[in-house]
């Protein structure tokens, strides 16, 4: 499920980049300062990555790099920037898809640390009953053993144990 949103993700980012090149190209034909920025732009980006092709496939870098045309500037600087617009909006959505995931495994923390803190208070609270109920047969082992387990039993009546019996 979440690779073809993924999918669809992408290409309607390529399609919002399209009409972003189409914009930068029609204001560089009508503004010159933009123009000479973006060819600058595109220029800078055709020497770089000449000179980290010629390293990686082991050839010289010493060499004078050709210049682009300025169409050829132009078009590269189009799609430069809008690749850049693509990849900048995809990383804002893996920056907040991180900080939402990272506030809802916060929720989630906390709502165990709640839970954890409600079991000690519950075991807390048990281990009170359970002392105060040894307590109370501890009192009445001690009757019992004092008065013998017939003076525990009907410890208020003058008769016996039948007329107790009888009474009921």
């Amino acid at each position: 499920m979440i690779l073809p949103l993924a999918k669809l993700g992408t290409l309607t980012l390529k399609m919002m980049a399209k009409p972003v090149a189409i914009r930068l190209k029609t204001e560089a034909s009508r503004h010159p300062k933009f123009r000479q920025f973006i060819i600058n732009l595109a220029q800078a980006n055709h020497r770089i990555s000449t000179n980290i092709q010629r390293r990686l496939y082991g050839h010289s870098t010493q060499v004078e790099i050709r210049p682009l045309n300025e169409e050829k500037a132009v078009q590269d600087a189009a799609d430069l920037i809008g690749e850049l617009f693509v990849f900048s909006v995809a990383g804002a959505v893996v920056v907040f898809e991180v900080q939402r995931s990272a506030r809802s495994e916060n929720r989630k923390e906390e709502a165990r640390k709640k839970e954890v803190e409600e079991l000690k208070q519950k075991e807390d609270q048990l281990a009170l009953e359970i002392e105060t109920l040894k307590l109370k047969l501890s009192h009445l082992e001690r009757l019992a053993n004092s008065q013998g387990l017939s003076g525990v039993l009907f410890r208020r009546g003058n008769g016996s144990a039948a007329d107790q019996n009888k009474a009921s």
